[in-house]
């Protein structure tokens, strides 16, 4: 017969052999392992940003491809950047673990730049140079030359769709506490945004000016030595066992309540199954949320295995399998609001691209131009700034003032807020270029310079940067409420979140391109800032949405307290 003290006992006593180190076995996890993973994101996002920011420019003039040709290669590419990493997520979560999905990947993205590098370096590679203004055709490229630019390209994505979120959560998963994860979480960002940076001026810069074979090049070795660090840290990991898919037990979570859907719910604890372990008071009792779920784990005679046991199977899960899926549904909501975020942050940057190609670029009476693509800079430096600033300056005033913490929906409602601000100065610029386009009659001359600086874009630029310096909190917020199991999805689901939103924000300014007369070619004779109101529109919307979700959200850690004040009831029909 099955004992559970003893199964107690045993699993104690194989829990403190795992985790009590030995003399000899150095301490794993902690912030010793700190420099070699914030190192290894540092190196790779140089190498990513390197490639992919300068992409369009490449593609046009070493491949001799169309403008719009090239906008559809590197929309592919952005929309796989960001969907990717919840492939290299599952692959984590549920059979490799986040160490080897980061160094398989790693070594993926090195054989995707060492081909971009030899691509930029050897000539037959690519068609023929065309020069600019010829009035011949140029030359086409090949089927064999788009086929390995192709395979470049796929590698080159696929290595940062396995690196960029599974290695936050490795490092998140490094600590203990949950302050300790926040902070990683914060230089995460931090090491993200600098490197970015550095790809958008110093690396851009080469490739235009110098050579993009010595460009790519600097890629290569940036991404070789990340990968070398990470492997020389791999003694100093705590690293997480995967226990399979877990989208396998939420499947099952899902049949098993179906299947006994016409049963009625018991109050007793003890007819609900909770794996081999007994629930600990106020911790493992089911609770009265999506209530119809907990069928799931209520046990029936049919049940019981032929030695008398009960074992989970298609027709019986776990309490804490049941709970898992709840806290999905739960957090699902909030994740969707950010959706909307995504969409508005990826049209009002493409729109700020077309304005700033309009304007004056001309830093005060110097000939240097700022790169109309380089404006995002401003949005990266804003970031940091804003995340130094709130992290050692407003916050702890806000906890001397309140005595505590500002919550993580509390942090990412004043996000959203931010957000609207960017819109609406995005809105009111535009209305004043188009102003000056009037005054100046430039409406109808495609090309002309507006004699308006472009340095007006630095302020909505900013303001969102102030509002992304919240990524960490969304971040963190996903890492913390998602099942244990689902670690690395959890961090994976902010890249989804934003590939599903550049998807949709193309597809928004195709419907309304379609509609109504907005966004022609020549810019100067549409209504962008028609489309930056629209954008507010939908912001104020979204915010709504999102502070009703707030209100009936439930953070997972607070369940404790709600089970202690009824540890066991479950409400039946």
């Amino acid at each position: 017969m099955e004992n559970p003290e003893l199964d107690q006992m045993e699993d104690k006593v194989m829990i403190s052999a795992q985790t009590t180190p030995t003399c000899t076995a150095p301490k794993r996890g902690g912030w010793t392992t700190f420099p070699f993973i914030i190192g290894t994101v540092t190196g790779l996002t140089l190498a990513a940003s390197g490639w992919s920011v300068n992409l369009m420019v490449f593609l046009i003039r070493k491949f001799n491809v169309s403008s719009i040709a090239a906008t559809k290669i590197n929309n592919v590419v952005i929309g796989c950047n960001s969907l990717f990493p919840v492939v290299g997520a599952i692959l984590a979560d549920s059979f490799f673990g986040s160490f080897s999905v980061v160094t398989v990947f790693s070594f993926v993205s090195l054989l995707g730049m060492t081909m971009l590098t030899v691509i930029a370096g050897v000539q037959s590679l690519r068609p023929s140079e065309c020069p600019f203004g010829s009035l011949n055709p140029c030359e086409h490229p090949s089927w064999l030359q788009y086929l390995v630019l192709y395979a470049a390209l796929a590698l080159a994505s696929l290595g940062v769709g396995g690196t960029r979120y599974t290695i936050a959560t490795m490092g998140a998963n490094q600590f203990d506490n949950v302050k300790d994860q926040r902070d990683f979480f914060n230089w995460y960002v931090l090491a993200l945004s600098v490197s970015s940076i550095i790809s958008s001026t110093a690396i851009v810069y080469v490739q235009d000016n110098v050579g993009r074979g010595l460009g790519f090049g600097i890629c290569l070795v940036s991404n070789a030595i990340s990968l070398a660090l990470f492997l020389f840290g791999k003694a100093f990991y705590r690293k997480i066992i995967p226990k399979g898919s877990p989208f396998v037990s939420i499947a099952r979570v899902v049949v098993s309540a179906i299947l006994k859907r016409k049963m009625v719910l018991s109050l007793t604890e003890s007819d609900y199954y909770y794996g081999t372990e007994m629930p600990k008071m106020g911790h493992s009792a089911a609770t009265r949320s999506f209530r119809f779920l907990n069928r799931a784990a209520l046990k029936t005679e049919n049940d019981r295995k032929f030695d008398g046991i009960y074992r989970k199977s298609w027709k019986l899960c776990s309490v804490e399998e049941v709970e898992d899926l709840k806290t999905l549904i739960r957090i699902i909501p909030i994740w969707s609001a950010g959706i909307m975020v995504s969409t508005t942050i990826a049209i009002s940057g493409n729109l700020t691209i077309l304005q700033a190609l309009t304007m004056n670029r001309n830093i005060g009476s110097t000939n240097f131009k700022i790169p109309a693509a380089s404006f995002v800079v401003f949005n990266l430096i804003s970031t940091i700034i804003a995340i130094i600033i709130f992290n050692r300056a407003l916050i702890p005033l806000w906890e001397s003032l309140t005595h505590h913490s500002p919550t993580p929906l509390q942090r990412l409602g004043l996000a959203y807020v931010i957000n609207i601000i960017s819109l609406v100065s995005s809105a009111l610029i535009e209305t004043q270029r188009l102003h000056v386009v009037r005054t100046h009659g430039l409406t109808h001359r495609p090309g002309s310079v507006v004699p308006m600086s472009a340095l007006w874009l630095v302020i909505p630029m900013s303001i969102l940067g102030i509002a992304e310096a919240f990524v960490p909190v969304q971040i963190g917020l996903y890492y913390q409420e998602f099942p244990k199991f689902m670690k690395d999805t959890s961090t994976a689901v902010v890249s989804l979140m934003v590939g599903i939103g550049f998807y949709l924000g193309t597809a928004i300014i195709d419907v309304v391109d379609r509609i109504t007369g907005w966004l022609p070619n020549n810019i100067n004779e549409g209504r962008v800032d028609n489309m930056f109101w629209l954008m507010v529109v939908i912001a104020v919307l979204n915010s709504g949405y999102y502070l009703v979700c707030a209100k009936l959200f439930k953070y997972r850690h607070n369940d404790d307290v709600a089970n202690e004040e009824s540890n066991i009831e479950l409400i039946a029909h």
